[in-house]
């Protein structure tokens, strides 16, 4: 884990999540959802870039073990690794965007810069 946030979840569901969320995440470039989540989603969808860059087939294959569909693989080996080729690093923003009607959570967009 990235993290201590334990999101109020159990390890394999809380991991089955962020994967998920990390999936969704770089398949569309941007996600709203809460602040914690956000938190723990950009370590990982960072790491994920990190390995697209190096492009490896081990690299890819950790990538498959995570990320849940293989065109988001594609996708981030494929074009987000040339995207961030010079840039080491720092792949997301969070902004936050008040808080969400109803249960009053932080809300934020994480984006991918």
């Amino acid at each position: 884990m990235p993290g201590t946030r334990k999101l109020g979840k159990p390890t394999d569901q809380r991991m089955a999540m962020l994967r998920q969320q990390v999936t969704d995440f770089l398949a569309n470039g941007r996600m709203e959802t809460t602040v914690t989540r956000a938190k723990e989603i950009a370590p990982l969808a960072e790491n994920m870039i990190t390995l697209g860059k190096k492009n490896t087939l081990a690299t890819r294959r950790r990538a498959l073990a995570f990320i849940t569909r293989e065109e988001v693989v594609v996708k981030v080996f494929d074009e987000l690794a040339k995207t961030y080729a010079d840039r080491n690093g720092g792949y997301t923003r969070i902004t936050r965007i008040g808080p969400r009607r109803g249960d009053a959570a932080e809300m934020a967009v994480i984006e991918l810069v």
